[in-house]
């Protein structure tokens, strides 16, 4: 009986943190939130977020594995709610440049976990193009793309997307890179298509 209690509350604590973290982090950014100011927020102390985390650099790396799955989970779902493997496919590569536009994403996964994490960003990398793989493979097998190495196609797109999204993250008109990058991605899909005449959507 002990043991649940202080596990549930161990796990309550991390939330807060983490929480409080995405917030900081997203609205004053990772080089401007203050760890006493962020913990004093939850009712917590700095040696709570150093006994869960390490340091800051560990509670970014939390909130960046959060969000992160959050947005898999966004993307999986397109995937699993599109009408046909294609449109799913280029409706998910369509999401991720539109997610270049919100808060969190921008801020914390797009400028600032790259420039604080490296190694961990370039993880979350390899299972993106992981997934992108076995959907170029699925989409090969099934005569819609033309055959080509999945992997290295899969590498190709994903750091087309990675950068625009950048891109449109660091302008200062985001909404306008944002609709120029969505139609240089229309036009870069359908040249993968076999028939070269259906419209990405």
């Amino acid at each position: 009986m002990g043991q649940r209690p202080r596990a549930e509350m161990i796990e309550q604590t991390r939330a807060k943190l983490i929480s409080s973290a995405r917030h900081a982090f997203a609205t004053q950014g990772y080089g401007h939130t203050s760890m006493d100011d962020l913990t004093a927020h939850v009712g917590l102390t700095r040696g709570a977020l150093y006994h869960h985390f390490g340091d800051k650099k560990g509670l970014l790396a939390a909130v960046v594995a959060q969000i992160d799955g959050e947005m898999d989970a966004r993307l999986d779902a397109i995937s699993a709610n599109a009408s046909d493997p294609w449109s799913g496919f280029c409706q998910r590569c369509t999401a991720y440049l539109q997610m270049a536009q919100e808060t969190e994403i921008q801020r914390i996964m797009l400028l600032d976990a790259p420039a604080v994490l490296g190694d961990l960003t370039l993880s979350l990398q390899m299972d993106c193009i992981a997934t992108l793989t076995r959907l170029l493979e699925q989409l090969m097998d099934r005569q819609t793309i033309a055959v080509a190495p999945p992997q290295a196609l899969a590498r190709l797109i994903n750091g087309s997307l990675v950068h625009a999204a950048l891109w449109i993250a660091r302008d200062p008109a985001p909404a306008e890179r944002l609709e120029e990058a969505l139609a240089g991605l229309a036009l870069m899909l359908r040249g993968l298509r076999i028939d070269g005449a259906s419209q990405p959507t």
